[in-house]
């Protein structure tokens, strides 16, 4: 999470006082800024030492852990709001993990890098894998696991049983809300346990 108007955006999603769980939260830069525009409060889970020690840096309590493990030490409904911003992608059980997102919080916001976005459909088309600012590494060393679009997320969404209640596209730093699986370089969901 880098860009600053994708992070105010993704900010106005949670509502206000919220207690947040960031999934994968990097430096825990989002955290900081929810605590101080938005007053919520809340803990970052992070697998990698540098970004732990920059988030505890900034003053977010963050929790190291690998995702993969499940979210087992968090009870029912213990979180308003669940991110998991440009994480999903990382991680070997999406299912599992939505299931667990919805189970913990009772809001869930997803966001994930758009493989259906028209530019990385010309490289695909021209017999090259994209290299963009959403998918910055090439296909050797990336360490996304998979790649998704909006249009599938939206399927698989409906197979975990999560009523999806915004649904939009981010491209450099605008909404995309008019055709956002072709128009926008990052999905965003909105979601909730049906």
């Amino acid at each position: 999470m880098s860009e600053r108007r994708d992070l105010e955006i993704l900010a106005r999603l949670v509502p206000e006082g919220s207690r947040v769980l960031d999934l994968g939260c990097g430096n825990g830069e989002l955290l900081a800024h929810l605590a101080r525009a938005r007053g919520c409060s809340g803990y970052g889970i992070e697998l990698a030492d540098a970004n732990v020690h920059a988030a505890v840096q900034r003053g977010v309590d963050v929790i190291q852990l690998n995702l993969e493990e499940g979210l087992a030490l968090f009870d029912d409904r213990s979180f308003d709001v669940v991110l998991q911003l440009d994480t999903l992608q990382n991680l070997r059980n999406t299912e599992r993990m939505l299931r667990e997102t919805a189970r913990v919080g009772r809001i869930g916001i997803v966001s994930f890098p758009n493989f259906a976005h028209w530019p990385n459909r010309l490289r695909v088309l021209a017999g090259r894998m994209p290299v963009t600012k959403a998918l910055p590494y090439q296909w050797y060393d990336t360490p996304n696991l998979r790649t998704g679009t909006f249009a599938d997320f939206e399927v698989l969404a409906r197979k975990c049983g999560l009523a999806v209640t915004d649904a939009f596209g981010l491209h450099e730093g605008r909404v995309v809300r008019r055709w956002p699986n072709l128009r926008a370089s990052v999905a965003v969901f909105k979601f909730e346990q049906r």
